[in-house]
């Protein structure tokens, strides 16, 4: 997968800009806030309709501006094709590929693989479970649309289920038919994600380890594990004997959308006992397990997007990363960093042709 030519019209900060990139690397440089990471963010719009930062679409159109565009070209498997993304005030985001628009987003997801590791993703870590089943609802989705429409239609029906538990509560009534209606719809949605889920970690798991290992020199022991109340029985079981709970709370208290992700180094969380460099690795070995699943899944290699990823990462573990990056397994490349000097350095050593782009 090759991003050629990018252009951007009234998309945050860049009022009308186009840029050709180098098959390999492509490094984005100069001062804070002149728009390096915008950059990478369009490009991550382009493979999932939304920004990787900002998910109120409308911040995302130049301020005083009535509409942005997001055009990319790209080759993939020996063809060009064309995406783009637009949105107008007082309109629908729309995304066009070759011209013809989605009639469904969820159609365009996995079309151009993306990776991004950006200091945002610290998130994954300090934030709460929401975060890291999007993560893995993410990896999962870009190969297995089947996967992402049951997705889809097990949230829709959560929040079915939670209107009907608010009715219940305002009108002080109770109908245990209907409600059964939406807990068996959950148990057999819930059951075939939870199964995928499950599959899906069971080749994820080693791959990140491998990858954790050879950026930290294998000085540290870390570990991910899948929480889950569906490990506990049959969520329809579970759900029947948590409903009186469900219903003085007024939402549904138990399912896949609880489930969590446990990372964790010489076994205690890495949120505590993790320092910036540990975490770091830790986000960055994970992304890179993304990219190798993604690839392995797909038979497309993702476009990497590596947003100033080399603060608070020490020489050794910069001279491992850009060895694993150095390997013929990944393709194109972005780079943002504020140091020109710094970047030009460390992308000489990986040997691939590069560019560099002053903002």
């Amino acid at each position: 997968m090759i991003l050629k030519t990018l252009t951007l019209i009234n998309y945050k900060n860049f009022s009308d800009n186009t840029f050709e990139f180098d098959s390999k690397i492509n490094c984005f440089v100069g001062a804070n806030g002149i728009g390096k990471t915008n950059a990478l963010d369009a490009i991550y719009h382009l493979a999932f309709g939304k920004s990787y930062f900002n998910p109120i679409a409308l911040q995302n159109i130049q301020h005083g501006e009535d509409f942005f565009v997001v055009d990319g070209i790209f080759e993939r498997l020996g063809k060009t094709e064309k995406i783009i993304v637009s949105l107008k005030r007082g309109q629908k985001k729309m995304i066009k590929k070759n011209g013809k628009p989605y009639e469904k987003f969820s159609e365009h997801i996995g079309f151009i693989p993306v990776v991004i590791i950006s200091p945002a993703d610290r998130d994954l870590i300090i934030e709460g479970s929401e975060t890291r089943r999007k993560f893995m609802d993410g990896v999962i989705s870009q190969s297995n649309s089947v996967y992402l429409a049951k997705l889809i239609k097990y949230t829709k029906t959560v929040g079915q289920r939670n209107a009907l538990l608010k009715y219940f509560a305002l009108n002080n009534t109770f109908n245990q038919q209907t409600l059964e209606v939406y807990d068996e719809q959950l148990h057999t949605l819930g059951h075939d994600i939870f199964e995928e889920r499950k599959k899906f970690l069971e080749t994820f798991i080693p791959i990140f380890k491998e990858r954790y290992k050879v950026i930290s020199d294998g000085k540290e022991n870390i570990n991910l594990t899948y929480s889950s109340d569906l490990a506990e029985g049959k969520l329809l079981e579970i759900l029947k004997e948590n409903q009186n709970r469900d219903k003085q709370l007024q939402y549904t208290s138990k399912g896949i959308h609880k489930d969590d992700l446990d990372f964790q180094i010489d076994d205690h969380p890495i949120k505590k006992f993790g320092s910036q460099g540990q975490q770091k690795s830790f986000l960055i070995a994970l992304k890179l397990a993304q990219f190798d699943f993604i690839k392995q899944q797909s038979g497309v290699t993702p476009i990497l997007l590596l947003d100033d990823i080399f603060d608070k990462l020490d020489e050794q573990r910069v001279s491992h990363l850009v060895e694993l990056v150095n390997e013929e397994h990944f393709g194109q490349i972005f780079i943002s960093d504020t140091h020109p000097e710094r970047t030009e350095t460390i992308v000489k050593q990986i040997h691939q042709t590069y560019k560099m782009i002053q903002l």
